[in-house]
């Protein structure tokens, strides 16, 4: 995500939506997160003596405990959204094909909002209950460690559902166009568009099944794998994912637009989507796509999917959106000055490699992510007509120790200020530090081993460290924790001049 331009401020679209469920799929259930990733910790499991066991409600990432859930992992989504209009609700069904990790007699999906109607594990009626953002599922038999099982949620979804953060996101979830929609599911709003184990270590693929009216187009992740015209007018659409992807990567929009193709390095299929009346202005910025993805591979090595696009935002939102092979891209970022347009459009893609292809394991390594998208959008516009890289690093040095106050370090965040300067141009002054210690060259080798050992898994903090030292040939962690964890900020390689400002307040 990108947050080079100001968002400009809009009338917030109401939280307040009303949730009815059936008798049968009401009441509270009282649960704590366990700290341990899907199935991964013995205490998350059952033994014969115990017998099955629920799922942890969360994950217990650090900033945000309860996404994701526990005692399963999830193989594929499935969704089926039946659109009718802007802001009216609308039928909608979400299965997942899923493989329990422990013998389980209940689990969780995150799903925030929506009409609940039925929820069925292999077919059969399972008892549901709304507790906050979770939804606790009781099947009607235990599942067995290691066994596949289906689950199916029916519900009436509202495009309307949205929520709001205090930093760079602002507004997130359904995300309303004049004729349509686009997702913004940054960070955990995806559990506000389908029933989902919604953490960025628990990646599966996609299929989007989407009806529109005629006349309105649906686009997803990954590639068109069907359209058919029903006879009533309306149009299926069937889009899949292709790889595994997080949650917060997820991309569905819905509109009047048209489609753009061309093609990129070695024959990469590009395709952009564009709302029909910005087609034309947009276009000079767009056709650039091409040069930014070969400008990136010759740095971080092939591009880690099979094809890439813009999906051009009509909205009047203010950030960017890295949703896997097909970056969401307000209007405005296309219809401004070059330089700006292009520090955007390559922060986007540079997430295709960092952040998306290389997930981040916790919330607390979006420095990995976001710092290495800033770094490379720096670097290429010093090179493009923009600032000098050098210049932009040394005024966040300056301000560092702030934002350490501020924001906490790096690699420390807490979730109001997630999204905050510190995990952008913060974060991608600990790599200038890290170039500058080992020097460029060494710097690009442990860049492309970084993108190359991780490519399709998830990583985190202590990974890229242990990776470094290996290729620096020594080892980085007193280097890199001060950087990552310290309350202060240490004296930047090579640039014994440069100075931290003192902290205010």
């Amino acid at each position: 995500m990108s947050t080079f331009r100001t968002p400009r401020h809009r009338a917030r679209l109401a939280l307040a939506v009303a949730i009815t469920v059936a008798a049968a799929l009401t009441g509270p259930v009282s649960r704590a997160a366990t700290p341990s990733a899907a199935g991964s910790s013995p205490s998350a499991g059952s033994s014969p003596a115990t017998g099955p066991s629920p799922g942890a409600a969360g994950l217990g990432d650090p900033v945000f405990p309860l996404d994701g859930n526990g005692g399963y992992r999830v193989n594929r989504y499935l969704l089926d959204f039946d659109w009718q209009a802007p802001g009216t609700p609308f039928e909608a069904a979400t299965t997942v094909r899923a493989t329990a990790t422990q013998a389980l007699s209940r689990f969780d999906l995150d799903f925030a909002g929506n009409t609940l109607h039925t929820v069925t594990v292999n077919g059969t009626t399972a008892t549901a209950v709304r507790d906050g953002d979770e939804l606790v599922i009781t099947p009607a038999e235990p599942l067995a460690e290691g066994e596949p099982f289906t689950v199916k949620v029916a519900y009436t979804a509202d495009p309307t559902r949205i929520r709001h953060r205090d930093d760079a996101i602002e507004d997130y979830g359904w995300i309303p166009t004049p004729d349509g929609t686009v997702l913004y599911p940054q960070p955990d709003g995806a559990k506000m568009i389908f029933p989902s184990n919604d953490h960025p270590s628990q990646r599966a693929p996609i299929t989007f099944h989407i009806t529109t009216p005629p006349g309105l187009t649906a686009v997803a992740n990954g590639k068109l794998t069907g359209r058919a015209e029903e006879a009533d007018g309306r149009v299926r659409w069937t889009y899949d994912s292709g790889q595994p992807l997080a949650t917060q990567l997820a991309q569905l929009a819905i509109g009047r637009f048209s489609f753009a193709d061309s093609t990129g390095p070695h024959g990469l299929p590009l395709r952009d989507v564009v709302p029909d009346g910005l087609v034309a202005a947009t276009e000079q910025y767009r056709k650039l796509t091409a040069d930014h993805i070969a400008w990136l591979e010759e740095r971080l090595g092939p591009f880690p999917f099979d094809r890439y696009g813009l999906l051009v935002g009509d909205t009047d939102l203010g950030v960017a959106l890295e949703t896997q092979t097909l970056s969401l891209i307000p209007k405005a970022d296309l219809l401004g000055d070059r330089v700006s347009a292009e520090r955007n459009l390559v922060h986007e893609l540079t997430h295709q490699w960092t952040g998306d292809s290389v997930g981040i394991r916790t919330w607390s390594d979006l420095w990995l992510s976001e710092g290495h998208a800033r770094f490379y959008e720096r670097l290429y516009s010093q090179e493009h007509g923009g600032d000098s890289f050098e210049a932009t690093m040394r005024t966040a040095y300056a301000a560092h120790d702030q934002w350490r106050h501020d924001y906490g370090a790096p690699a420390e965040p807490t979730e109001p200020n997630l999204f905050k300067r510190m995990r952008y141009d913060g974060s991608a002054l600990v790599l200038y530090a890290l170039r500058e210690k080992v020097g460029p060259a060494v710097f690009g080798k442990i860049e492309r081993a970084w993108v190359t050992r991780y490519r399709g898994k998830t990583a985190g903090t202590q990974d890229y460290i242990g990776l470094a030292s290996k290729i620096a040939g020594r080892d980085l962690n007193g280097f890199l924790r001060p950087w990552l964890y310290g309350a202060k900020t240490p004296t930047m390689p090579n640039h014994p001049d440069w100075v931290v400002d003192p902290v205010q307040g």
